[in-house]
């Protein structure tokens, strides 16, 4: 479907939950945009403090052109559950995901839909985000700061090598992601073992290709509440995540690319592409039954250096092979 002019008919699934005072600021950035979407629908996770009655209040009040929808979930959800809820409600061309806690900035639709006008290929945009705290004052860096995704990165994941760059790790934040309807014909029913936003790149990577603007599109809030949230990349941290992880990370990391790999057998992507998949869930099986024993892991996690699977599937490369020779038992 196309909205009148040039632009197609774009879709914001917009998800919230208790979070009020955050709602309206989301929602006035959504109708403030320089090039306006044709539909948004709100899909509420049982909030209690007045989300609902803001929303209505403040789509009361938006152009008549525009279609709102607000449904409510009682009991709620979840977040990926919500979202799946939000997007299939949706009916435009393009679906732009919103969290209540965000502010988008006046071109983010514009600038995106420029992309995508200029790359047909590509079904899903994600892009950087300024950081602010719960007052929405900026934190003096962006979301591919704390991410450490380097420009490298990106040129990486949109090239046709994206699948492999998001084996090794999930590049895009939901908040920030626009995607084309049709990537939902590959990527529906959302698998409880992923997160929303995961799922929807890596499967846009499999079937087509990623976009990715290196400049923020949004102000992405951090604060105690965030139901998904980053943290910076301080060496303290790194220290920590070296020396007090364990095998669960990898049991579920084994689990995801499974069923990812399962998905992709009924689609039709090349079989190499479904091979990757299923060599990334075994490289992750691997990892999770490491032996307790430091010593006696040695001999497996250098069988996988010397393999290249580190470089291949680990988000961390050679930091990986560390975490893994000092993770705790």
């Amino acid at each position: 479907m196309t909205s009148a002019g040039s632009r197609p008919y774009v879709s914001v699934a917009l998800c919230t939950y208790n979070g009020a005072r955050y709602v309206v600021e989301q929602l006035n950035s959504i109708l403030g945009q320089t090039s306006l979407p044709a539909e948004i629908v709100v899909s509420d996770d049982d909030s209690v403090d007045g989300t609902v009655r803001e929303v209505e209040r403040i789509v009361s009040s938006a152009p008549p052109a525009l279609s709102v929808a607000v449904l409510q979930n009682t009991p709620a959800l979840g977040v990926v559950r919500n979202f799946e809820r939000a997007v299939t409600a949706t009916t435009g061309e393009l679906i732009a995901l919103s969290d209540q806690d965000d502010v988008w900035h006046a071109d983010k639709l514009s600038t995106v839909l420029d992309l995508l006008a200029q790359r047909p290929d590509v079904d899903l945009v994600h892009s950087d985000a300024r950081l602010v705290d719960g007052e929405g004052r900026p934190l003096g860096a962006t979301l591919f700061d704390y991410l450490e995704v380097s420009a490298a990165d990106l040129a990486a994941e949109q090239s046709d090598q994206g699948f492999g760059v998001l084996l090794r790790r999930n590049l895009a934040t939901g908040a920030t992601v626009v995607f084309r309807r049709r990537l939902l014909d590959a990527a529906l029913p959302f698998p409880s073992e992923w997160v929303h936003d995961e799922w929807l790149a890596v499967i846009a990577a499999a079937t087509g290709r990623v976009g990715a603007l290196a400049t923020p599109t949004v102000d992405y809030r951090l604060h105690g509440s965030n139901e998904i949230g980053v943290r910076a990349p301080t060496l303290r941290r790194k220290i920590e995540q070296v020396l007090t992880a364990d095998g669960e990370r990898n049991r579920v990391l084994a689990a995801k690319f499974a069923v990812l790999a399962e998905r992709l057998r009924r689609l039709d992507v090349p079989e190499s592409t479904v091979r990757l998949a299923e060599r990334k869930a075994a490289f992750e099986g691997i990892r999770a039954t490491l032996p307790a024993a430091r010593i006696r892991r040695i001999p497996t996690v250098f069988r996988a250096a010397r393999a290249g699977s580190y470089s291949k599937f680990a988000s961390q490369g050679r930091m990986d092979i560390v975490r893994d020779l000092l993770r705790r038992p």
